[in-house]
């Protein structure tokens, strides 16, 4: 008997909420950068200090890509009740050498609204 599944979606951070997309540059080293952008996990944590997590990986520039990862800072306050985050880090060494990169989470993102 053949025994099989048919996957079409993972929720790989099981927390209710919302998520926020995000989009930066990296620096330039090595006479390029790279572009990031995707969107956070739900929140961790509840309320004023709550942080998210974000993973991915940089735009193909100059033969190669970087792998990044990290936790946002807490949620900074916009009217209507909406909030952004900050987030900041380095990516992987590949090429030999590594980029930073820093900048703000978009505004609160249901998903299904």
């Amino acid at each position: 008997m053949q025994h099989s599944h048919e996957l079409s979606y993972v929720q790989w951070f099981p927390m209710p909420g919302h998520i926020h997309p995000y989009r930066t540059r990296t620096t330039f080293n090595d006479g390029h950068r790279h572009g990031m952008s995707g969107r956070t996990s739900p929140p961790s944590g509840r309320g004023p200090r709550h942080i998210h997590y974000y993973a991915g990986t940089t735009s193909f520039d100059d033969g190669h890509v970087h792998f990044y990862r990290g936790w946002t800072g807490p949620p900074i306050p916009l009217p209507g009740e909406n909030h952004y985050h900050e987030f900041f880090g380095q990516t992987t060494f590949n090429d030999g050498h590594v980029h930073y990169y820093r900048g703000r989470t978009g505004e609160n993102y249901r998903p299904g609204r």
